[in-house]
């Protein structure tokens, strides 16, 4: 890890450490959110790394916006941070529009969504957006003309029916009826600026808050079984325990690595087969090594106090969102298929970069 990435995630682990314990995503669940962590990560400019300093943002690349995003995923952190900058941010500095004070969102492209757009007027329905509801803008895709465009919509003059994720994150459906959009909420849509493009960038998104999250749920599971006893002795050293212990580390090491290499290789933009793979492996992670968890944890995992459960029911909802894991793997099934057997080794055994091949952690293919 490059040394301005390494502090930059010390200092994001300090603030999320003292702003977001599980005690605050408690009452973050109960109001659906988070106003004093939202404030401090702003101040700090954090929501928008990876959106180029001359449209706004923070400056940086895809894998310091992923280096942080895996810090929020460790807190169980109830904030937008990847919708707003990675997501939104992105679509909006690449096609020149304004970034808005305030939170982003994005369309994330449900079955039955629509979008049209005449003029300037605006007809849509969105469903499951996250934060829709507390959003200053929600960014979407339209066709005008002919013509691709990105809309910056302003959440004031939608309808907001509120909805939740198991999480109890906010995922809400927003309607805009025939509203005039301002002059500043339309532009072309560049080349490689598209629903593909951001379902991609939300894939890796959820794989690098998954891969923070795994990585705290195998630190709970170490604590607590080393320290429970039963037969005067940690339970962590019966077999049993062992192998579950065992199971989540592999996981998180997997998914870790995977959500990585996809983070590092995104020079500008994520690549389709990084991407699918580590969202595949994120999505498996997510379902094997939270029910190992919770079976090393037994009942108190399931309170709602405790942190284990506020990060498993993360994993569970971030596994399924921006494609599952047997989404991806059909995806990356077809793209390899298609380039034939002898792009399949090629594929398979190249595309680590220097920053992580050269390290003891990247010493694969």
């Amino acid at each position: 890890m490059s040394d301005d990435r390494q502090m930059l995630t010390e200092v994001a682990t300090g603030l999320f450490g003292d702003l977001c314990t599980p005690e605050d995503v408690v009452a973050a669940e109960a109001t659906a959110w988070s106003g004093r962590l939202w404030d401090a990560l702003s101040e700090s400019g954090f929501p928008l790394v990876s959106v180029p300093e001359e449209a706004g943002g923070s400056g940086g690349d895809v894998a310091d916006a992923c280096a942080l995003l895996t810090v929020a995923g460790r807190f169980a952190a109830p904030v937008p941070l990847a919708e707003t900058g990675l997501l939104a941010g992105w679509a909006l500095a690449a096609a020149g529009l304004e970034l808005p004070e305030g939170t982003l969102s994005v369309a994330v492209g449900r079955p039955g969504d629509t979008v049209r757009l005449t003029g300037r007027r605006l007809t849509a329905r969105l469903s499951r957006v996250p934060w829709g509801g507390r959003s200053t803008r929600v960014v979407a895709f339209a066709e005008t003309g002919g013509q691709r465009v990105v809309v910056s919509a302003p959440t004031a003059a939608a309808s907001v029916t509120p909805g939740r994720n198991l999480a109890a994150e906010p995922r809400d459906t927003l309607v805009w009826d025939d509203v005039e959009l301002p002059e500043d909420a339309v532009a072309p849509a560049p080349d490689g600026v598209d629903p593909a493009a951001l379902r991609l960038r939300g894939a890796l998104a959820r794989s690098a808050q998954i891969a923070g999250a795994l990585a705290r749920v195998s630190e709970l599971s170490l604590r607590y079984t080393g320290e429970r006893q039963q037969f005067g002795r940690p339970i962590a050293r019966f077999q049993a325990v062992q192998a579950h212990l065992v199971t989540i580390a592999e996981e998180t090491q997997l998914a870790g690595l995977a959500a990585q290499v996809a983070a590092l290789n995104a020079r500008p933009d994520p690549s389709f087969d990084d991407v699918a793979a580590a969202k595949a492996a994120a999505g498996e992670a997510a379902t094997v090594a939270a029910r190992a968890a919770h079976q090393a944890h037994g009942a108190i995992g399931m309170t709602k106090e405790y942190e284990l459960g506020q990060l498993t029911r993360r994993l569970w909802s971030w596994r399924d969102e921006f494609g599952g894991e047997r989404y991806w793997s059909r995806e990356l099934g077809r793209r390899l298929a298609a380039e034939g057997a002898d792009a399949l080794w090629p594929s398979i055994s190249t595309g680590l970069v220097g920053e992580l091949a050269g390290s003891p952690e990247g010493a694969v293919a």
